[in-house]
């Protein structure tokens, strides 16, 4: 391991968006620590990117669940001594009218999609200033913008991380760390696809997962550094 490589910590890392950044990180030769809830997947990339020769650490994790994502955060410190960036990619996305979703549905999906991500920055946000150089970017939705029938509750939910940029931008400034939200609409990933079909959104309609995957890493890298805690729509 190079022990000066920085540290990214990626969530939902075993397909779409989270693995594209993920793939991007490694090629720029981050160390990374990887979550998803299916161990099976998230190691299958994790194979991939250590033929790079990064460093790379796969946490099966329930971001909903705080104690695991806790636990997230001890083992990659433990492996690494150290975390620049995190991206809160995980989601869920029911697809059902405001009336369907009530009680544990309905808080399911404020537990991964706004809660969890609020854990993680706490907890990791010490570690964000220690870096002297911390990133947070928080993977959001264009729905936050005109929410699709169906997402009242996926949409407000990560309206949710768009906020929680701009706050962390500016608390965050004096220690030197940055927070963005990136709002995508469409995206050919498999969340997509169990959704809709091709009729309903076709393939060139969508954004590809490595699309998003650049602006993350510009984000990371400094050069959307004026759009620091604000929230990026991308479209089509």
């Amino acid at each position: 391991m190079n022990p000066s490589a920085h540290v990214a910590l990626v969530t939902g890392a075993s397909s779409g968006i989270g693995e594209a950044a993920a793939r991007r990180l490694a090629s720029a030769g981050w160390n990374l620590a990887l979550a998803a809830r299916r161990p099976g997947p998230l190691e299958a990339v994790a194979d991939q990117l250590r033929a790079t020769g990064v460093e790379v650490l796969t946490v099966p994790t329930d971001v909903a669940d705080p104690a695991a994502l806790d636990a997230l955060l001890d083992t990659a410190l433990s492996r690494f001594g150290r975390l620049d960036v995190v991206v809160n990619n995980a989601g869920l996305a029911p697809l059902e009218p405001i009336d369907a979703l009530t009680g544990s549905a309905l808080e399911r999906v404020f537990q991964v999609n706004a809660v969890g991500p609020a854990h993680l920055i706490a907890r990791a946000w010490p570690h964000l200033i220690a870096s002297g150089n911390g990133c947070i970017v928080n993977i959001s939705t264009l729905g936050t913008q005109d929410p699709f029938p169906g997402f009242f509750a996926y949409a407000s939910s990560k309206a949710a991380v768009n906020l929680m940029a701009r706050s962390c931008a500016n608390e965050g400034r004096k220690h030197g760390i940055r927070a963005f939200a990136i709002a995508p609409g469409a995206v050919e990933t498999p969340m997509l696809r169990s959704l809709f079909d091709e009729a309903s959104i076709p393939t060139d309609a969508c954004l590809s997962p490595d699309d998003v995957a650049a602006v993350i890493m510009e984000c990371i890298s400094g050069e959307r550094n004026e759009q620091n805690g604000e929230t990026i729509f991308l479209s089509r």
